[in-house]
């Protein structure tokens, strides 16, 4: 045999026989070769441990807000006592607007809420108005405890049956010189108690005692951390007079309520300003028969220590 032939012989051999070992090695190790387009012989994927999967995401719950019963609650300070409640203070009558939710008539009456215990001072002069402006305001007349009246007048005492058809069990504070007619109305469906001087209502609040003679009058002295709080139905023994009094206790930092200075002139109401000053009350919120040329001299006099007082005011001080 020619030896090209030979030589051509001996690597045809050794070709098939590399063929034939490389089909036995795919066939013993799939996967040596490369990949396969076989599925039985799919290399399987790791997988994760079930702890360490993370968490589904789920849309958060809304945050539910704090009901209003729950907001006036006293919280809790960073040593663990409670602070107390301030001293809430609303117009709930008065013959100027504040909120236009609620009626205007002349008269005055202060809703004062002391936390466990609710004073009405004068109740306006009309039963049906003050009871719709109580309701506008969601205050219930079954929360009053203690009714002062400050003076005679209609426009002061007119509300007072309809909160004592409303509520049976009320205190009523009067001055004594009161007509025996509205001590009666008073007595035969509350405590009546006749003020004939300087007086401890409840904690904190007192009667500065009658004072005047057409009519007599008594206004309110409440005690807070800012100082004495004086709240007047229509001042008529003058508004200074009655700070006055009250400065006897201690410091004042609002008056608050009628200074009826309707009629006074310009020269005179300056003459109350300089008065109220010297006896250095803080701040003033005059309303009902204060009369506008008054307040505007008020606003002008005190500055930002001037609260714009209304039907619907509402006052919170510390106590």
């Amino acid at each position: 045999m020619p030896r090209g032939s030979r030589g051509r012989l001996w690597a045809f051999a050794l070709g098939a026989a590399g063929c034939m070992l490389l089909l036995c090695l795919g066939h013993q190790a799939p996967g040596l070769l490369g990949p396969t387009d076989s599925t039985d012989t799919a290399i399987p994927q790791p997988t994760v441990p079930p702890a360490t999967r993370p968490a589904p995401v789920v849309d958060a719950e809304p945050v539910s807000t704090v009901p209003p019963e729950a907001a006036a609650q006293p919280s809790a300070a960073p040593d663990g006592s409670v602070d107390e409640e301030p001293i809430r203070l609303t117009i709930v009558y008065d013959n100027r607007p504040a909120d236009p939710r609620l009626r205007t008539a002349w008269g005055f009456a202060c809703w004062i809420d002391l936390g466990e215990t609710v004073v009405l001072f004068d109740t306006g002069g009309d039963g049906a108005t003050l009871l719709e402006n109580l309701a506008a305001l969601g205050f219930d007349p079954d929360e009053i405890d203690i009714v002062v009246l400050s003076h005679a007048h209609d426009d002061h005492t007119g509300g007072l049956q309809a909160l004592l058809d409303a509520n049976d069990q009320l205190e009523v504070y009067l001055p004594g010189a009161f007509p025996e007619y509205l001590k009666a109305r008073a007595r035969e469906r509350a405590v009546l108690v006749e003020v004939d001087g300087r007086l401890q209502i409840t904690e904190g609040v007192w009667s500065l005692g009658p004072m005047g003679t057409s009519p007599v009058e008594q206004a309110l002295a409440i005690e807070t951390s800012q100082g004495l709080v004086v709240v007047t139905g229509c001042a008529h023994p003058g508004v200074a007079a009655v700070a006055g009094s009250a400065r006897e206790m201690g410091r004042i930092h609002l008056v608050l309520g009628g200074f009826h200075l309707g009629d006074q002139s310009a020269v005179e109401i300056d003459s109350v300003i300089r008065q109220l000053q010297l006896l250095e009350v803080e701040r003033v919120a005059p309303s009902h028969c204060t009369g506008d040329l008054a307040i505007g001299m008020f606003a002008e006099a005190f500055g930002q220590a001037y609260i714009e007082a209304g039907v619907g005011m509402a006052l919170q001080i510390p106590r």
